[in-house]
């Protein structure tokens, strides 16, 4: 019987096996406990007609979960000195593939269509690091990759943000970003206790359920964006003054008074009060003016 590779002992004897010391610029954290990646793998509800890409496999123990339980694993990796680790630790699996590459600068979609192609669904998965948690869950939303879901263990404090609703501390741009292109759910939260090595903060599970369309009509998604980005820039201040200072300037700002009194927002109200709604009408508001000036 093949022994799991996230528990302390075995975990300790592969990385002591290839010599493999811990990057911090990596943010390298590898979980021991099996019963938290199994977890993982159950809150992808996936198949074994299925397939998964995984973010940063480490030694592969969650890679190790989903070739138990799918058709087929593509696994992105960026650290050169874990490849020869993934190929002995997983070679008892045939239905894994390694690629040494950045995931951010990595032809996911190429690997979907190419490797993934006979599966019945795809989920993306992996353990990200802190440091780019963000980028890389951008990324694989903006390009719209077919994929039913992405369940990803993250920094606590940033999935708080994500699944966060209007009127919370932890609401802003990151969470209707995130949310226009998914449904964001926190699964459950794991302690820093079972990692090695020991992260300074608590982990959590997040699920992200791909929409089929956007949950707003916009009529320029680039420029709801740039309006969301700019109400959340200083968060103290009110959506006027971040939006003249930050968006339009103060020579539009009978323009910015106009689509505001339209979309019948409060121009003190702060933009973690707004809806996303609220938000898409506004930024619509918005554009109409623009566009018609120019």
């Amino acid at each position: 019987m093949i022994k799991n590779i996230a528990t302390p002992g075995r975990t300790k004897e592969i990385l002591e096996k290839h010599g493999f010391s811990f990057k911090k610029s990596l943010g390298q954290n590898f979980l021991i406990d099996v019963n938290i990646l199994n977890q993982i793998a159950e809150a992808a509800g996936m198949s074994e007609q299925d397939g998964v890409i995984e973010v940063g496999p480490g030694i592969g123990a969650l890679t190790e979960q989903f070739a138990k339980r799918v058709k087929q694993v593509e696994a992105f990796e960026i650290d050169g000195r874990l490849i020869p680790i993934l190929e002995d630790t997983l070679s008892p699996y045939t239905n894994v593939s390694i690629h040494h590459e950045d995931v951010l600068k990595a032809d996911v979609k190429k690997v979907l269509k190419e490797k993934l192609q006979t599966v019945k669904e795809t989920a993306v998965v992996g353990n990200l690091p802190y440091y780019v948690t963000t980028p890389i869950l951008m990324k694989l939303l903006e390009q719209r990759l077919p994929v039913t879901r992405i369940v990803v263990m993250i920094q606590k404090e940033v999935a708080d943000r994500i699944a966060a609703k209007p009127g919370s501390k932890e609401y802003g741009s990151l969470s209707i970003a995130v949310q226009y292109y998914s449904k964001a759910a926190t699964v459950m939260t794991v302690p820093k206790t079972v990692f090695v090595p020991r992260p300074n903060v608590d982990s959590a599970v997040l699920r992200l359920e791909i929409r089929d369309k956007a949950p707003v009509d916009v009529k320029d998604e680039q420029f709801f964006f740039q309006v969301v980005r700019a109400s959340f820039a200083q968060r103290r201040k009110t959506i006027w003054n971040n939006l003249q200072h930050n968006l339009l300037g103060k020579e539009r700002k009978n323009l910015l008074a106009d689509a505001l009194e339209q979309a019948d927002i409060d121009p003190k109200r702060r933009g973690e009060t707004l809806s996303m709604e609220e938000f898409a009408h506004l930024s619509n508001q918005l554009y109409e003016r623009i566009t018609d000036i120019s």
